[in-house]
């Protein structure tokens, strides 16, 4: 893999993995996985998501759904639209709130489709860590906002709302919580963490894991000799308070992952963690710290019992192909485009064919989704009667 570092990158990532050298020295030369990854991605100035870079796009480090096509936010929409109706007929605001936003694209494509379809939202509100992601989603939504002749208000928060009455979303945050990893070795699970020897970050092994802290599968499994996996408490803890602040409403996110049955498999001999710099797949987590993007997949089995944890109706589970197409993206698509011109109708097939193929973003990403008090506000219905949760729920 050949890519280039500009002098100024270069420095960047040194000073970085020298504050992080300091970090381990100071812990005695072992620190969690956890710690690590959290610096690299948010240590102010200096962590990948919040220092600046072009993360998004072609000309970034990766590319999520909202980025290749308008039809992802559109076919959302289908899914919204009956619970902010439902809202709006209860005299409440109709608000959205979404975490971590990328470039707006997907709050842009979702403010373009209701208002195609009629409806005015009262509020768009977005949580972002990264100052110059912020800023590029000002600037589009604005943008957006201002060609629609929207009324729509919307907001930079810092923090969850309490009591929220509206819709949570987030695309492709939950694969960025930093989590822990953990090696089996002798029989017994140890924390892997991270050491800095000959300059050089390298994993570790640490001091056994508590049991009560090792989901089911790990306890039971058959795993080989040097087992790599992770664990997610802050994503499972971030669930827990997205629950607890939802008062009523509806949570909607799209990340790749797996069951537990199938994250923990004994064959999944190396975790799911992994690095990515200019669309370059990278096994190595300690190459170029601050300039590379870490993530991890989501273990979506956890992430529903600490959902279910704080009350929630219920949760679902299901690929995004089949998300995608129970919420009607074919009938959005052929509302858009002719399929009989095929110079405007050919971008159109090619990113339909990337978020609905098993072999691109089909099955791989995952839709979960939770309601709380939906029958107050949609008497007679549950989850899985709004359109794209109509399908089977693998949980």
């Amino acid at each position: 893999m050949d890519i280039t570092l500009t002098s100024l990158e270069t420095e960047h990532s040194a000073l970085l993995k020298a504050k992080i050298a300091s970090q381990i020295a100071s812990k005695g030369g072992w620190l969690p996985f956890s710690r690590y990854m959290e610096m690299a991605l948010y240590e102010p100035g200096m962590g990948y998501y919040s220092a600046g870079a072009h993360k998004l796009g072609a000309g970034g480090d990766f590319t999520t759904a909202p980025e290749l096509s308008p039809l992802f936010g559109a076919a959302i929409c289908s899914t919204l639209l009956p619970v902010l109706e439902a809202l709006q007929k209860k005299g409440l605001p109709t608000h959205i709130l979404e975490f971590g936003a990328g470039t707006g694209k997907l709050a842009v494509s979702i403010l373009t489709r209701l208002n195609d379809l009629g409806f005015t939202l009262d509020h768009y509100d977005i949580i972002e860590i990264s100052p110059d992601l912020a800023q590029r989603q000002q600037e589009s939504i604005s943008d957006a906002v201002q060609q629609l002749s929207l009324k729509t208000q919307c907001s930079w928060l810092t923090q969850l709302p309490e009591n929220f009455k509206g819709i949570i979303l987030a695309n492709e945050v939950i694969d960025a919580i930093p989590c822990d990893v953990i090696i089996f070795q002798n029989g017994f699970w140890y924390w892997y963490g991270v050491t800095f020897e000959s300059d050089k970050l390298i994993w570790k092994t640490g001091s056994p894991v508590e049991q009560k802290l090792l989901p089911e599968s790990l306890l039971t499994g058959n795993f080989s000799e040097g087992y790599v996996t992770e664990l997610h408490s802050p994503a499972n803890a971030w669930m827990q308070q997205i629950a607890k602040h939802l008062d009523v409403g509806l949570f909607l996110t799209f990340d790749y992952g797996f069951p537990e049955s199938e994250y923990y498999h004994p064959q999944r001999l190396e975790g799911t963690l992994m690095a990515h710099h200019r669309h370059h797949a990278i096994q190595d987590p300690f190459h170029l710290p601050g300039l590379c993007d870490i993530t991890t997949h989501v273990e979506w089995s956890q992430i529903a019992r600490s959902a279910l944890a704080e009350n929630v109706d219920d949760v679902y589970l299901s690929n995004q192909a089949a998300y995608l197409l129970d919420a009607g993206i074919g009938d959005i698509a052929l509302e858009i485009g002719d399929p009989s011109d095929p110079e405007t109708f050919l971008p159109i097939s090619n990113s339909l064919q990337k978020l609905l193929s098993e072999a691109e973003m089909g099955e791989l990403f995952k839709v979960f989704a939770f309601s709380k008090k939906l029958e107050s506000l949609l008497p007679g219905h549950v989850l899985e009667d709004l359109p794209g949760l109509r399908g089977r729920n693998r949980l």
